[in-house]
């Protein structure tokens, strides 16, 4: 932040040694002194409805609206009107704060939205309440509370080990710095104005990733299905889903591409996965945390080497495609330089390929991109009592296949296809992260007085357009 915003003439120390000084007219306080503590509705998720009063869980504090929610806006759950008046405490006022009170990591320890509005709304379950007394400067303590500086002190109080619990007593202990009454509106009015212009091209930069990835997908997509000679003549095969495709292709079954024996395997069931180890021994279960993530490296269930050798018909070996059974149906990964011996879990089905009828690495583009095949899987779930797909399912997928040399040809076609669009992805990836670290390092520098913008006004149009062409750059 140096050499854009100057600093304050004169500090003091804070006595807190991961914060360091603050200007010299600053205090110090205890949230105790500041806020009114309380907690969320006793309820569950069976309790919330569509109609009736808004109702702000810590699943929207965690993952839809951190830092600030507005029921006029951001879509909320709700609970029946007869809690205005069997709990009319757990109501929120415009300003109030709302902290989860427990976190998956202790990252996520601290994470909270502040109401924004008037519209009659109130805490859920497992959050709690923090009122301020200052009600002008509600805006204020929301970028304090958002700073690195006051999550740190957080992180270091909380309890837990898998689960990280805040509790009242915990937040009322908390220490704060405090400029001046209008000092806190002037920062809190310096922030609004430059977040929103940094939260704009973060926005910008996640549309332009999705339009990325909607336009990799099609172009793969299109790729498999259709070939990449546009002039090749077409057949249509009267599978509606498909549409026309090259004549030389042919529609088959995966069934009859695969290795006769072990060609479709699903995994081990119940009792076959018994005695598990937690430690490392060296052979591993593999499942859909690995399939999903495309990372083979981690988890922490082990089999013995016997186990293993016992369930030697659900090996993975390299050049196998994983596919998840559950939940994220149908995403595949092909299996390349594995490092530990393993066995597939009973939430994955193993496909190992015919190489001289289907290349694998193809086989995984049509799992993972197709359009077509993503259309089966879903009409098969739709059509199905069963949980999850299963290797019969599988077997019957309507696959279309290229000759062999023509498979490896649009497979180097579609990588550097996909090289351009990856490579695309990362730079926005990085840019959208580089904006982000930006506005977490304004909102500290001004909430801990690390800047003075208590002469800040805001700039005039032209100004600003070349302020915003910088934080692009």
């Amino acid at each position: 932040m140096s050499g854009k915003y100057k600093a304050y003439p004169e500090y003091k120390g804070s006595g807190v040694e991961w914060l360091g000084e603050i200007p010299a007219h600053w205090d110090t306080s205890k949230l105790r002194y500041l806020f009114d503590f309380g907690k969320g509705l006793s309820i569950t998720k069976e309790n919330l409805q569509d109609e009736g009063v808004p109702c702000v869980n810590y699943g929207e504090v965690h993952s839809k609206y951190g830092f600030e929610v507005d029921p006029l806006r951001h879509p909320l759950k709700c609970v029946d009107a007869k809690y205005l008046k069997s709990t009319p405490d757990a109501l929120l006022r415009s300003g109030d704060i709302v902290f989860a009170d427990t976190s998956e990591d202790v990252d996520g320890s601290g994470n909270f939205t502040q109401l924004i509005g008037n519209t009659a709304t109130f805490a859920g379950y497992h959050t709690i309440i923090a009122r301020p007394y200052d009600r002008e400067n509600n805006r204020f303590f929301a970028y304090l509370f958002d700073s690195q500086e006051f999550r740190t002190q957080i992180r270091h109080a909380v309890k837990g080990v898998k689960v990280f619990s805040i509790t009242q007593a915990i937040l009322r202990g908390l220490g704060v710095w405090l400029p001046p009454h209008q000092e806190r509106t002037k920062i809190a009015n310096f922030l609004d104005h430059e977040t929103a212009k940094i939260d704009t091209l973060i926005e910008e930069q996640k549309t332009l990733i999705r339009l990325l990835q909607e336009k990799r997908q099609a172009v793969i997509s299109h790729a498999v299905t259709k070939g990449l000679n546009p002039d090749a003549p077409m057949k249509d095969y009267g599978v509606e889903w498909l549409g026309e495709v090259q004549e030389h292709w042919e529609v088959t079954h995966l069934k009859y591409l695969v290795q006769d024996k072990a060609g479709i395997q699903m995994g081990p069931f119940g009792g076959m996965l018994k005695d598990l180890e937690y430690k490392d021994t060296g052979f591993k279960l593999y499942g859909q945390e690995n399939t999903i993530s495309g990372d083979f490296s981690k988890g922490k269930r082990w089999l013995t080497r016997e186990r293993y050798y016992e369930l030697s018909n659900y090996n993975l070996e390299d050049g196998d495609i994983v596919l998840t059974r559950k939940g994220s149906l149908g995403n595949a990964r092909l299996i390349k330089n594995l490092t530990t011996p393993g066995v597939i879990d009973s939430d994955t089905i193993r496909v190992r390929v015919n190489p001289n009828k289907l290349n694998g690495v193809f086989l995984s583009l049509l799992m993972h991109e197709a359009h077509y095949i993503a259309e089966q899987i879903q009409r098969t779930r739709r059509g199905s009592v069963l949980p999850g797909l299963n290797s019969e399912t599988i077997a019957n997928l309507k696959f279309l296949t290229p000759p062999l040399e023509e498979q490896g040809k649009l497979v180097a076609e579609i990588q550097k296809i996909t090289a351009f669009y990856d490579h695309s992805l990362a730079e926005c990836l990085s840019k959208s992260k580089l904006l982000q670290e930006r506005r977490t390092a304004l909102i500290s520098a001004a909430v801990t007085g690390k800047i003075d913008v208590r002469d800040w006004t805001p700039p005039a149009p032209q100004q600003e357009q070349q302020q915003e062409m910088a934080l692009c750059n």
